[in-house]
């Protein structure tokens, strides 16, 4: 694939300076870039190196002079590198039909253009969408559905009752709908309660490998339109995710939690359960969430904090052991005082 640096600029909504019939074949970082390529710079610091890389046009925030290169200048070269790179790298979708080793069930409602690897499984009743792409070992339990032009790889397991949106992406070893972790003590021992909910994920969602999604106890576990989800991550049962939403790798969320839209958690950030996090917030990595937060702040820490509290007491924090010297020094020079000034030491 081809195309001119005119036809980019309208793809991402920047401007040409330069050469706009140049072609380009293709992106690459700029210390590997070749000529026909296009490459991009975010952040000032890297504004020499439009004189050292191969590339034939740069992506920039704003207009060089005297450039040796093409530029395309955009508000944010980050994000239209992305949508350059995802226009050249994306292949026309080519069914493969159903391989002869895949076990479906005579219930079962295929859509048009299917592809379906040998070896996976599709129950009773399920509904699978057009041009739905199911890799080696996928069971999709009954009364399942999975809607247009999802991809779900090898080993994803697809708990019964499962509602899976369009255009969703589900990486190696996701499980969707397993049981919430629900029991009850009878004194030591501990009695299951049943999990009879189910888990629905809209469209345009992307689950990365091995995370789990816990089906309801009852109602549904939600993840809403457009949000991403990272490698590892655990989901409890009734939680509903916001939409655009991000997740980070091995982020825990316990039973019940409520998260808004537009909600980052960083990695290894774990939220206790019954929380409600509000739209817009964005949490630090390795922070504990124990309590509400409302919409459009900033938290870090465990317990977490607003983020600039937590950058006073993590500054504050190396100088505790100086701190507490000097307190245990002021304590003991009051006491003197204070026998200095006592009745008894006047009355001598």
């Amino acid at each position: 694939m081809k195309k001119r640096l005119k036809e980019l600029a309208e793809w991402v909504g920047g401007t040409v300076v330069g050469d706009e019939e140049l072609e380009i074949s293709g992106v690459a970082p700029i210390e590997e870039a070749r000529s026909g390529q296009i490459t991009f710079i975010g952040a000032p610091k890297y504004l020499p190196k439009i004189n050292e890389t191969g590339a034939s046009a740069v992506i920039v925030s704003r207009e060089i002079p005297s450039s040796p290169k093409a530029l395309l200048c955009v508000n944010n070269p980050y994000l239209a590198f992305a949508k350059i790179f995802a226009l050249f790298s994306q292949r026309p979708y080519q069914p493969k039909g159903i391989d002869s080793r895949a076990w479906i069930s005579p219930t079962a409602r295929l859509g048009q253009e299917v592809t379906i690897h040998a070896f996976a499984s599709i129950g009773d009743r399920c509904a699978i969408g057009d041009r739905v792409t199911i890799y080696p070992g996928v069971y999709v339990g009954e009364d399942s559905s999975v809607g247009d032009d999802s991809v779900l790889y090898p080993n994803v397991s697809i708990y019964p009752g499962s509602v899976i949106g369009k255009r969703v992406i589900l990486h190696s070893g996701v499980v969707v709908g397993s049981d919430g972790f629900g029991y009850v003590k009878e004194g030591r021992k501990n009695v299951k309660i049943p999990q009879m909910g189910n888990v629905e994920i809209e469209d345009d969602v992307e689950i990365g490998a091995n995370t789990t999604i816990d089906r309801a106890t009852f109602g549904k576990t939600v993840i809403r339109r457009g949000t991403k989800i990272d490698n590892l991550v655990q989901v409890g049962h009734n939680v509903v995710i916001g939409e655009d939403s991000i997740i980070v790798a091995q982020v825990g969320i316990a039973g019940s939690t409520k998260i808004g839209s537009n909600v980052t958690l960083a990695g290894q950030v774990g939220v206790a359960d019954h929380v409600e996090i509000g739209d817009n917030v964005m949490v630090g990595a390795q922070s504990g969430i124990a309590q509400d937060i409302a919409a459009n702040q900033a938290y870090t820490g465990s317990p977490a904090l607003p983020h600039r509290e937590f950058l006073r007491a993590a500054m504050a924090f190396p100088k505790l052991p100086e701190m507490r010297k000097t307190l245990i020094d002021i304590e003991r020079r009051l006491k003197r005082i204070e026998a200095l000034l006592s009745p008894e030491r006047k009355e001598e």
